[in-house]
C-alpha cells in the first residue's frame, strides 16, 4: 500500500524510508526537504500546525546557490528603496508568500518568524497570500527572514505594487469604510423606524417618540457627512464645471430628504425619513462599488504589465565580474547576464548567447521566440532555457513594456466622438430630470403633499442616467485590454469606431505582405571597371544607413574598405553619399532603378557611381503564410484589398495576382503612395492603411486608419494609430473583430440604459416606485451594462 507525506501528503516513493518523529511515532516522508522542513517545524515547538492544518503543505525544495545570491541581495539598501518602508528605528516589508493555504499556515508563519529576536510584528493575509513583517534591521537582516520561512516551506519575495495598483486599493477601502459605516447605522436607525412605527398602534408616549426621532437623527448624521458626501462633492464640482453630472439628482434627493428629516425633528412636525436615507445611501455606494469592482477587472492587464519587472539584475562589470544590482540602478550600455527562467529586467541587445523567450505577456504569441546574437529583447518578458548576456539600450519610460502601458492609457485617456455625443446627452438628460422632477412635485403637491416629496425623489434616482454614461467607457476600455492581450496596441481613440466603417484596406508591400527578410538572389553588373565584391561593399555600406527591410539583405556582407562622408536619405527613392576610391572622390548611390533616369528591367534596387547605374541588384522574399487568408476574411468582410508598393520590379503585380487582390499600384513614392489614399478619401471611402517603412509615414498621416508592423521603421510606428506588436497579418482580422463586437455591444448597452430610464420615468412619476426600489433599479442597469461589456475580455 502506498504510503502519504506526512507533511505534503504526496506519495512517497518506493525505497525512499525518511520519517520524522510526532506524537512518538514515526512518520513517513516523501523527500529530504519534506524531512527537513517537518524536523524544524517539530523541532520549534509548532507541531500544533500539523494537528489544525486543513490542506496540504507545499512540496519543499533546497534553495540553490543562485537563489540564496538573490535572497542575499534583498539586503542591498538601494533594492530595499522600491519595497521597504520605515516605520521610526524599524522596516516594514510586505512579502508575496507562495504556498499559504489555510489560517494554520498563517500561524505557522507567525510563530516562526515572532521566534527571531528583532521582528516586531507579523500579519499574514491569507486571502492575498502576503506577510507583512515590522523588523529591527540592526538586529537581523531581510535575506534571514525569507530564509527562515523557506526552511518551514513557504517561498517568499518582495511585493511590489505599482502607483496605480495602490490607488485602487485606496478607493477599494475607502468604498469598504463609507459601506460600513453606512450599513451599520442603516441597521440601527431601522430598529427604531420599527419602534416608532408599530408604536402608531399601541400608543407610544410622544417623548419617546420624540426621543427616538432624536436618536435617528444623531445616527444618520454620520452616514449622511461621511458615506453619503462623495456625491455632494462630485455634484459641487460639476456644477462649478458648469456640468450636470450623474451625482447632482442623486445628492439632491439624499441631502433634501435628511434637510426635510431633520426639519421634522427639530420642530416636532411631520414626518421623518432617516432610515430611508441610510438605507438608499447603502444601497448606492454598494452599487459604485460593484461598478468599481467591474471596472478593476477590464483594467487588470494593465495594471499587471508593471508587476513584470523584477526587482534585481545581474550586471557585468569591467573586469567580467557578475554583480547583483537594483534594475532601477541600470544604465545604457550596461551588460547584463540574465539565465534561464530570469524576467529580462531592460530592453536590450543578444550580445552573446542563444535562447528562447516568452514575449506571451506583450504579442499574445505563446509559442517561446529564438534568440541569438544582434536580436532585440524587452523588459518583462522571461527567459526561457538559454544563459544570454546582453547590452541595455533602453531603460525606463523608454522601454516597450512602459511604452505599451503608456500608449494604451493614452487610447482610454482620449474620448471618441461616441463617447463626447452619449456625455452631452447624459448632461441634456440630467436637466431634463430635473424640470421633470419639479413637474412632478408641483403636480402631487395638490394631491398629496406627504407624498410629494417622496415620489419625487424617486424620480430623481431611479432616472439618473448612470448606466448611459457607463454604455460606452466600460465596452471601450474591455476592448482595448482584449487587443493589448493579443498583441495588438491601439494608440488613438478614434480606432475601434473607425473600424466599422471602413470600406478599403491599402497595404504595403515589402515586410507587410511580405516577410522582409530579403536575400540577394542575383547581382547583375553593368560594369568591368569594379568587381562585384568591390559593388556590394559601396552597396553594403549605404544600406547601413537604412531602415528599408531590403537593407538588411547586405547586413552581412563587409563594408570596412569604404568610408561614406556627406551621405543623404531619400525617403522612398534611396540613398547617396560621397566616398573616395584611390584618391578619387565619387558619389555613389543606391535605391529605385529609374532614381537619375528611366531605365527598362525590372531590377528591385540599383547602385550607382557618379549617377551612372553600374549594378542591379534582385532579392527573395518571402510572402507571409497568413496574407491570403486574411486578405480573402476582409473581402468577405465586404472591403476591398489594394496593394502601394515602391517596387518598380513586377513582384507586385504577381503578389497581387497571387492574394488576389483588387488593385495594385507598383513604383510608388510617398507623394503617390498619400495622392492615391486622398482620392479614394474624395470619393466616399473609409481607408486604413497597413505599412512598416519610412517612406509610408506620410500615407499614414492621410488614411482614416493607419497599421504599423511593430517590425517596421520607427517612424511608421510612431506615426501610426495601431501597432501589431506580433507583426502577423491575422491581428488585422482579430482587431476588425473586435471592433465589430465593441460595436454591438455598445448598440446593447444603450438600448438597455435608455430602455430602463424610459420604462422606470412613468412608473416612479405616478408614484409606483419607492425611493429604495428606485436605488435598486438604477444600481441594477449599472451593473448589467458594465457586466455585458466584460464580455469583450473574453472574445
Amino acid at each position: 500500500m502506498t504510503q502519504s507525506c506526512f507533511h505534503c501528503l504526496e506519495a512517497v516513493p518506493s525505497g525512499f524510508n525518511g520519517t520524522v518523529r510526532y506524537d512518538g511515532e514515526s512518520q513517513p516522508v516523501c523527500c529530504i526537504g519534506c524531512q527537513t522542513v517537518a524536523e524544524h517545524i517539530l523541532q520549534q515547538g509548532l507541531s500544533d500546525y500539523y494537528k489544525f492544518r486543513t490542506v496540504k503543505a507545499g512540496k519543499v525544495q533546497e534553495l540553490v546557490p543562485e537563489q540564496l545570491k538573490i535572497i542575499a541581495s534583498y539586503d542591498n539598501a538601494a533594492i530595499q528603496e522600491d519595497f521597504v518602508a520605515k516605520q521610526g528605528n524599524l522596516n516594514e516589508v510586505l512579502l508575496s508568500v507562495e504556498g499559504i493555504s489555510c489560517a494554520a499556515c498563517a500561524w505557522l508563519i507567525e510563530k516562526q518568524l515572532l521566534a527571531i529576536k528583532g521582528v516586531a510584528r507579523v500579519d499574514v493575509n491569507t486571502s492575498t497570500h502576503r506577510a507583512m513583517i515590522l523588523w529591527d534591521p540592526n538586529q537581523v537582516a531581510l535575506s534571514t527572514l525569507i530564509e527562515n520561512l523557506h526552511t518551514i516551506g513557504y517561498k517568499a519575495y518582495p511585493f511590489q505594487a505599482d502607483e496605480e495598483a495602490q490607488q485602487k486599493q485606496a478607493v477599494a477601502k475607502a468604498y469598504i469604510r463609507r459601506l460600513g459605516v453606512a450599513g451599520l447605522m442603516t441597521m440601527q436607525v431601522m430598529m427604531f423606524a420599527f419602534a416608532m412605527y408599530f408604536g402608531m398602534f399601541s400608543g407610544m408616549d410622544d417623548n419617546f417618540e420624540e426621543y427616538f426621532r432624536w436618536i435617528s437623527f444623531v445616527l444618520a448624521t454620520p452616514v449622511i457627512l461621511y458615506s453619503a458626501l462623495p456625491f455632494l462633492t462630485n455634484a459641487i464640482k460639476g456644477l462649478k464645471a458648469k456640468q450636470l453630472n450623474m451625482d447632482l439628482p442623486v445628492s439632491m434627493a439624499i441631502f433634501g430628504a435628511y434637510v426635510a428629516s431633520s426639519y421634522a425633528t427639530v420642530m416636532n412636525t411631520g414626518e421623518v425619513y432617516f432610515e430611508s436615507i441610510c438605507m438608499f445611501t447603502f444601497l448606492l455606494l454598494l452599487g459604485k462599488y460593484l461598478e468599481f469592482r467591474a471596472r478593476l477587472k477590464a483594467s487588470e492587464f494593465t495594471a499587471n504589465l508593471h508587476k513584470l519587472l523584477p526587482l534585481t539584475a545581474r550586471r557585468i562589470s569591467s573586469d567580467k565580474q557578475e554583480e547583483i544590482v537594483a534594475a532601477k540602478q541600470l544604465q545604457l550600455a550596461d551588460r547584463i547576464l540574465v539565465k534561464a527562467g530570469e524576467t529580462i529586467p531592460a530592453d536590450g541587445l543578444v550580445i552573446k548567447g542563444v535562447t528562447t523567450v516568452d514575449e506571451s505577456m506583450m504579442t499574445g504569441e505563446h509559442l517561446p521566440v529564438r534568440k541569438h546574437a544582434g536580436d532585440q529583447v524587452f523588459a518583462g518578458t522571461i527567459n526561457h532555457d538559454g544563459v544570454i548576456e546582453l547590452e541595455i539600450n533602453k531603460l525606463g519610460q523608454n522601454t516597450l513594456l512602459n511604452q505599451i502601458i503608456r500608449l494604451q492609457h493614452n487610447a482610454l485617456t482620449k474620448r471618441p466622438k461616441l463617447v463626447e455625443v452619449t456625455d452631452k446627452v447624459a448632461q441634456w438628460f440630467v436637466a431634463c430630470l430635473l424640470v421633470f422632477a419639479s413637474i412632478t412635485a408641483i403636480g402631487w403637491y395638490p394631491v398629496s403633499p406627504d407624498k410629494a416629496f417622496w415620489i419625487t425623489i424617486a424620480v430623481l434616482v431611479a432616472t439618473c442616467p448612470c448606466a448611459l454614461s457607463l454604455a460606452i467607457p466600460t465596452a471601450l476600455t474591455c476592448a482595448v485590454a482584449t487587443l493589448t492581450r493579443k498583441g495588438i496596441l491601439i494608440k488613438e481613440a478614434h480606432v475601434l469606431e473607425t473600424l466599422t466603417k471602413l470600406t478599403r484596406v491599402a497595404f504595403d508591400k515589402t515586410g507587410t505582405l511580405t516577410e522582409g527578410r530579403f536575400t540577394i538572389n542575383k547581382v547583375n553588373k553593368l560594369t568591368d571597371s569594379w568587381s562585384e565584391q568591390q559593388l556590394l561593399a559601396m552597396a553594403s555600406a549605404l544600406e547601413s544607413y537604412s531602415e528599408h527591410p531590403i537593407a538588411r539583405a547586405f547586413a552581412d556582407i563587409s563594408s570596412d574598405t569604404i568610408s561614406l562622408t556627406e551621405v543623404q536619405v531619400d525617403a522612398g527613392t534611396g540613398i547617396s553619399a560621397n566616398t573616395v576610391i584611390d584618391d578619387v572622390v565619387l558619389n555613389v548611390a543606391i535605391g529605385k532603378q529609374n532614381w537619375f533616369g528611366e531605365r527598362t528591367g525590372d531590377a528591385q534596387a540599383s547602385l550607382f557611381i557618379n549617377q551612372v547605374a553600374v549594378a542591379d541588384f534582385y532579392f527573395n522574399d518571402q510572402v507571409r503564410a497568413n496574407a491570403q487568408t486574411v486578405v480573402g476574411e476582409l473581402k468577405r468582410q465586404g472591403l476591398t484589398c489594394h496593394m502601394l508598393t515602391g517596387d518598380s520590379s513586377g513582384a507586385g503585380e504577381q503578389l497581387a495576382a497571387q492574394l488576389a487582390l483588387d488593385s495594385v499600384q507598383s513604383a510608388c513614392l510617398p507623394e503617390d503612395k498619400q495622392q492615391a489614399v486622398d482620392n479614394w478619401a474624395a470619393q466616399g471611402e473609409v481607408v486604413a492603411m497597413v505599412g512598416d517603412g519610412i517612406n509610408d509615414s506620410p500615407v499614414f498621416n492621410s488614411a482614416h486608419l493607419s497599421i504599423a508592423m511593430e517590425t517596421g521603421a520607427d517612424i511608421s510606428k510612431n506615426t501610426a494609430d495601431v501597432v501589431l506588436l506580433r507583426s502577423d497579418l491575422s491581428a488585422i482580422t482579430s482587431l476588425y473583430v473586435v471592433a465589430k463586437q465593441t460595436r454591438r455591444i455598445v448598440k446593447q448597452n444603450l438600448a438597455l440604459s435608455l430602455a430602463y430610464n424610459g420604462s422606470i420615468l412613468p412608473l416612479a412619476a405616478m408614484g409606483w416606485v419607492e425611493p429604495w426600489q428606485a436605488v435598486i433599479g438604477m444600481t441594477t442597469s449599472s451593473i448589467i451594462v458594465i457586466c455585458n461589456s466584460l464580455r469583450l475580455l473574453k472574445v
